[in-house]
């Protein structure tokens, strides 16, 4: 069996370590107490904070302990960005913002179990600590050298905002959790984004002069595009985690849209699929990319973990009705609302005439046409062909009292909105 480090190097997971050497025997020795940290810094996490969650898992599914840590007194400050000072959240909402990013951890991870996984919440053990403790008993061990040095606090240092004192003490917080696990629950590694790579050395530095004792660090490369433009990001923004802010039907979506060079990584990262079976859909990708197996594949499976496997058959169902493969009228309301929410939209009621509704939305280019497609059988709503020139749009055509989806030939889509 391969050892979880070859399994997590052969995903393109492994960007640095402290010593790969030692972490591979610390790992071959036993049951490995771990953890990755989780700001909330935004009401939801986001698809790069699921590199890092998956990463746990495969930890886990090899034997070894995960802790889940999200932070709600590091959420209260924010790792400095390059772009500048963050906005400062008030308490109350970054405590609610900790048990929304809780829920969606919890599903990802196993909590039962020999290794079950564990949450904390870093505000445990900061909120008591007076400040004379915090300088006297963490912060003798830190030197300003090494803190100034670290890439964000330097350029945010030579830029016109500066840093903040605040900011600036993030990298002791973090490395105090690092410690503070370490003593709590013998935590030896933590796990992490490259871009948290001085963060987590503070950790692993602080626990060797307090403790004496050798920690590990593990962080996993950015996800790029191979086109050069962000990973994660969309037209309409970020590709978040939370069903309310991005709908299960946007996000399989995302998935979906891979570009053929991109998607044989992405399953690698965002998958429990097999080395055989990625091997084989990356044979498909080579052999037959108009098919798109791999990246319906890809779009299930992650859709499936963050979702469930039936919020992904709903929105498999969903594609499929748009383009004539099954009933629109199936769709619960915000299945359907999330599958049209992209489409070209035009606001209409019952008895409006559908010749003047193909044109209003642009499936055609203009009332003329409308009557000309709807004449060679080329026009339907809800996938029912229309019959006549002078057909009219019926009560029973909005579903949900709502939508009607009208499209021309196989592909060209839209939707009438009556609430528009």
């Amino acid at each position: 069996m391969n050892h979880v480090l070859d399994e997590l190097e052969w995903r393109g997971l492994i960007a640095q370590t402290t010593d790969l050497d030692a972490l591979r025997s610390a790992l071959s020795a036993g049951p490995v107490p771990l953890y990755c940290g989780f700001d909330p810094t935004a009401p939801s996490l986001h698809i790069g904070n699921l590199v890092q969650i998956l990463t746990v898992r495969r930890l886990q599914d090899a034997g070894h302990v995960p802790f889940a840590l999200v932070g709600g007194a590091t959420g209260l400050i924010g790792d400095p960005k390059m772009a500048g000072e963050r906005t400062l959240n008030s308490p109350d909402l970054v405590a609610g913002w900790v048990e929304r990013i809780r829920r969606q951890i919890e599903p990802l991870l196993r909590f039962d179990g020999p290794n079950a996984a564990t949450m904390v919440n870093n505000l445990d053990w900061t909120a008591p600590l007076s400040a004379i403790d915090f300088l006297r008993d963490v912060g003798k061990h830190y030197r300003l050298g090494t803190m100034l040095a670290k890439d964000t606090v330097a350029r945010r240092l030579n830029s016109e905002q500066g840093i903040s004192f605040t900011e600036f003490s993030y990298q002791i917080l973090q490395g105090m959790d690092f410690l503070e696990l370490f003593r709590r629950h013998g935590i030896t590694l933590q796990t992490g984004g490259s871009d948290q790579w001085g963060n987590l050395l503070s950790g692993v530095e602080l626990i060797r002069k307090a403790e004496g004792v050798a920690a590990h660090a593990l962080t996993t490369p950015l996800i790029t595009k191979a086109d050069g433009t962000k990973f994660g990001k969309t037209e309409t923004g970020t590709v978040w985690l939370d069903a309310e802010m991005t709908s299960p039907y946007a996000f399989f979506q995302f998935w979906l849209n891979a570009d053929d060079a991109d998607v044989v990584g992405y399953l690698k990262v965002f998958t429990f699929l097999s080395r055989d079976e990625i091997d084989a859909l990356a044979a498909a990708v080579a052999s037959a990319p108009a098919a798109r197996e791999a990246q319906r594949t890809l779009a299930y499976e992650v859709t499936s973990l963050v979702h469930g496997s039936a919020a992904a058959d709903q929105v498999v169902a969903a594609s499929q009705a748009l383009f004539g493969r099954g009933s629109l009228a199936d769709l619960s309301l915000d299945v359907l609302a999330a599958a049209v929410a992209e489409l070209p939209s035009a606001p209409g009621k019952a008895g409006d005439q559908i010749a003047d509704l193909l044109a209003a939305t642009g499936v055609v280019a203009s009332k003329g046409a409308a009557r000309r497609a709807i004449a060679e059988g080329g026009a339907s709503v809800n996938n029912a062909r229309v019959a006549t020139e002078d057909a009219v749009l019926a009560d029973a055509d909005l579903l949900h009292g709502r939508f009607a989806v009208l499209r021309r030939g196989k592909r060209t889509l839209a939707v009438v909105d009556a609430q528009a």
